[in-house]
């Protein structure tokens, strides 16, 4: 079965395996103390859904900012990257013994997982993160997973845990991802507006539906706001895991969802499978490779992407890197591994195989990004 309604979310056929993401103005109030009786009431739910069959991980923020609290640091803890650093080895302590505490107050072993970008970046490397997660699910515990902060820096991170709960999702192998927000959902525009509507439900993100997100983040705590959200279901969807936003300032959030029906379901697209769908939601993206219509079109069929296709070439990538392929007009049409560097591609953009070789000095390869290596978007 496939997730397209808020209640296929909850029902343990239809998902097996679900990630709860939770943000850090719900779980931690403005004064730095943590809101005890929402997170109760939310691994209330977290031990239902296990007892109705359903297999549970959470993607959990907060260390920031109660380490923050603890360790009196202004703006949260984000005023620099010192300060992030020191409140997140602080706070994931009392982060983590948190949801030990509660989930075992239901029977419950937790089990803790900080990850950085190259964690999940590195095909090996988020293999190995994979068969952890997905073994303790069949043991029976629940992962909470968040961000390496104390050791992850600026340029090297998620830099929110909605993507990085898309990535844990692909990862764990499951069926949906619910984001808790403080917004019901997605709204045709900033939900402040007289007439804004809620749309509960996204057959697809294009440019239409990425115009419609609010970039900021409105608590001041965390570091997403709607635009990571869309781009989390962006990484979700190519892997054929569905994706809601939920409202979660109410207690039992999901349940409350539930009953009121208002949320925001992303459709999965598709599923890709194995290196495809670890591929394609792939971040740290080191280039950009333009090409012209014909080649576009020769994507769309299955076909590689040849060197005399491409018009411009962007970045500094090495081979093997990952680069978007994007259209005339830039709009992102692929991506995949490169199989030269940026100066060997630019050489040869726009030449056949015979004048390649005479370019490169050795005989070229089969493509500029080969199919194999590529997963459209």
């Amino acid at each position: 079965m496939t997730v397209s309604t808020l209640s296929d979310l909850f029902d343990p056929v239809a998902c097996p395996r679900l990630v709860i993401k939770v943000g850090s103005a719900l779980l931690v109030g403005k004064d730095g103390s943590v809101r005890r009786e929402w997170l109760e009431s939310l691994v209330e739910e977290i031990a239902t859904a296990r007892s109705n069959g359903q297999q549970v991980a959470v993607v959990s923020s907060g260390a920031i900012a109660l380490g923050a609290a603890r360790l009196g640091l202004e703006k949260g803890g984000r005023a620099s990257l010192a300060d992030a650093q020191a409140a997140a080895a602080v706070g994931q302590i009392e982060l983590s013994g948190l949801w030990a505490e509660l989930l075992g107050q239901n029977d419950i072993a937790a089990a803790q997982m900080l990850v950085t970008l190259d964690d999940l970046e590195d095909r090996r490397r988020y293999l190995n993160a994979s068969a952890t997660l997905v073994h303790l699910l069949e043991c029976g515990a629940v992962p909470v997973v968040n961000e390496n902060d104390s050791v992850a820096t600026w340029g090297i991170r998620f830099g929110d845990n909605d993507r990085l709960g898309a990535r844990v999702a692909q990862a764990a192998q499951a069926d949906a991802i619910v984001l808790l927000s403080d917004v019901d959902g997605l709204y045709d525009r900033n939900p402040k507006e007289e007439g804004a509507q809620l749309i509960p439900l996204i057959q697809k993100v294009d440019a239409r539906i990425r115009a419609m997100a609010d970039g900021g983040s409105a608590s001041g705590m965390g570091s997403g706001g709607m635009t990571s959200k869309i781009q989390a279901a962006e990484i979700a969807t190519r892997a054929g895991i569905a994706l809601a936003i939920i409202n979660g300032l109410h207690e039992q959030p999901l349940s409350c969802a539930l009953h009121s029906d208002r949320a925001s379901v992303f459709a999965p697209r598709r599923n890709d499978a194995g290196r495809k769908a670890w591929l394609g939601g792939r971040i740290a993206i080191k280039g950009t490779l333009t090409v012209d219509d014909g080649a576009k079109a020769a994507l769309g069929k299955g076909a590689s992407l040849l060197a005399a296709g491409v018009t411009n070439v962007d970045g500094a990538f090495k081979r093997g890197d990952v680069v978007t392929i994007a259209s005339a007009d830039g709009v992102p049409v692929a991506q995949g591994l490169a199989e030269y560097d940026a100066d060997e591609s630019r050489k040869i953009a726009g030449h056949k195989g015979a004048e390649q070789a005479e370019l490169l000095g050795y005989t070229p390869r089969a493509a500029v990004v080969h199919r194999d290596h590529m997963v459209l978007l």
